[in-house]
């Protein structure tokens, strides 16, 4: 069987009440608000992931569920946002319930990726949902079978950490007044290595959900209930227009690509990935049939992260000015079959699906809409170096960290790719050294680009990084990374960035493992480099 969401086939009519110079006031009035729940967020938050990476996502929607502005933040987490909502809403929230949630199968993208939705009340009506402020962030933990909570070698989701449905963190009463469920919340903290950095992470999504309530209802007061549904209504029809004026100039364009993960971390063998793409009727109509059966280790992923794959990919196309809601996902007709490594069935094993599968569906779509003759950019470095540590400090306590390191991206027709940043689905930035060494018990020895991992071409491709930890106390490391093989395609002929590696003390590694480290010994990351374009 394949799952398939039909967009809709007419555009909607343009709403008169709304003119263009509103519509831009409108626009930037809503982003601003999921702006601000981002900075409430990383303000607030404990961990260095959160707080100096920013490996977290903010979004509003409205009463009827529609993403109607995010913040920019991660592309994974925010195109699968809206199943989340749509969770939720199957719950029949009340206003001011405040759910939390992280299950793949339920709304959620990977388990350490713990999203908090709240439900907005009316001002004039408490019994009234008007709307959604939704957060994603990842933390460091939430249990498993492994420190950091993104193991390689799972076959089934329960040995990934602590599976959390949607359920009430804080419940409402009557008048939308909301009280935090502490026996709910002790149950998730003692199922985590660090909860009281766990818990200092979700006391700032819980403000940060605030923040976003608080400005959707002063939007509200300030403009009436018909005028903001008014304005929403046509921020997503005009978002859609723009990305269905962008597809049209490409019908009856044609496409198809394939490429590979390097093993699911169970066994080596690649997990083929296919995408086709047919642009008609303004729709870009994307197909992974061919893509493999899910596999036993955890590079599987929900459909909606599939789906943000393909969001990513045609946001990619418009202009910057286009607004990013639901109105583009409206452009898009998704075909993926039930039970593949892009659609997987309960209970498979996801952690690294949300963060390789993503990247490699991403890349494979993008190289679809290249054969059907689009002009897109060489390929980046196509994974996110998922690095994890974890262990017992001088003082007996437990500590995790985790991180995502940025590579190359693939130059373009417009030059030169950047180097030393994230890519595709990330969007998060680096740890700082100082903060790292200054909250665990690592050293940074190295940090620098990896010159000339770039491939070669009229427009070179950025380069990689390396970055070097030296471990000072015992303790696991685990890596789960991509484009250690299969080296990262130059276009229009320019040649391929070079692969990325792994070593321990100069011993060679697997793109995913996880190893003991003594106190002294060293890892070294060196990430890949992006494509070259052109000749």
């Amino acid at each position: 069987m394949t799952s398939r969401r039909e967009a809709p086939r007419q555009v909607l009519p343009r709403t008169e009440s709304i003119d263009a110079l509103e519509l831009t006031v409108w626009a930037h009035a809503v982003a601003m608000i999921a702006e601000e729940m981002g900075s409430v967020l990383v303000r607030g938050a404990i961990s260095p992931n959160i707080r100096e990476r920013r490996d977290a996502s903010s979004a509003l929607f409205d009463g009827e569920g529609r993403m109607v502005a995010q913040a920019a933040h991660i592309p994974v987490h925010l195109g699968a946002m809206p199943d989340a909502v749509r969770a939720v809403r199957a719950r029949s929230p009340r206003a001011g319930d405040v759910f939390l949630l992280n299950d793949p199968f339920h709304g959620g993208s990977h388990l350490p990726d713990l999203t908090l939705v709240e439900a907005i009340g009316d001002p004039d009506d408490a019994s009234r949902v008007i709307g959604y402020a939704a957060v994603r962030a990842h933390h460091a933990d939430v249990g498993g079978m492994s420190p950091g909570s993104m193991p390689q070698g799972a076959t089934e989701l329960v040995q990934e950490g602590l599976v959390v449905p949607p359920v009430r963190l804080v419940r409402a009463d009557a008048s939308g007044v909301g009280t935090i469920d502490d026996d709910l919340l002790a149950i998730v903290l003692a199922n985590v290595r660090t909860p009281e950095e766990r818990l200092g992470d979700l006391r700032a999504q819980l403000a940060s959900c605030a923040a976003g309530r608080d400005g959707w209802r002063a939007l509200w007061r300030r403009e009436g209930g018909a005028r903001v549904t008014a304005a929403v209504d046509a921020l997503l029809d005009y978002a859609e227009r723009r990305a269905v004026a962008r597809l049209s100039a490409h019908a009856g364009a044609q496409g198809r690509a394939v490429d590979a993960l390097e093993g699911d971390g169970v066994s080596d063998a690649e997990v083929p990935v296919h995408a086709a793409v047919r642009i008609a009727d303004g729709r870009l109509h994307v197909d992974l049939a061919g893509t493999a059966s899910q596999v036993r280790g955890n590079v599987n992923c929900p459909r909606g992260v599939a789906m943000a794959a393909a969001v990513f990919v045609l946001r990619t196309l418009l202009d910057d000015d286009v607004p990013t809601n639901d109105g583009i996902a409206r452009a898009i007709v998704l075909d993926v079959p039930e039970g593949s490594a892009a659609n997987a069935r309960w209970p498979a094993a996801v952690a690294a699906g949300n963060v390789e599968m993503s990247q490699r569906l991403a890349d494979t779509i993008f190289a679809a809409l290249a054969d059907a003759g689009l002009a897109v950019p060489a390929q980046g470095q196509g994974t996110m170096n998922n690095v994890t540590f974890g262990g017992a400090d001088a003082a007996g306590g437990a500590w995790t960290f985790y991180e995502t390191l940025g590579g190359g991206q693939g130059g373009s027709a417009r030059g030169p790719g950047p180097s030393g940043v994230h890519v595709g689905m990330s969007n998060t930035r680096n740890t700082p050294v100082e903060s790292l060494e200054a909250a665990y018990p690592l050293r940074v020895e190295t940090y620098a680009l990896r010159i000339g991992s770039g491939g070669a071409g009229a427009h070179r491709g950025g380069d990689g990084i390396v970055r070097a930890y030296r471990a000072l106390v015992p303790c696991t490391a685990t890596l789960l990374t991509e484009r250690r093989a299969r080296a990262p395609q130059g276009a229009m002929g320019g040649a391929p960035g070079a692969p990325g590696a792994n070593r321990v003390d100069d011993a060679l590694l697997p793109a995913k493992c996880r190893l003991p480290l003594a106190a002294g010994q060293l890892l070294v990351i060196e990430t890949p480099g992006g494509g070259g374009w052109g000749i």
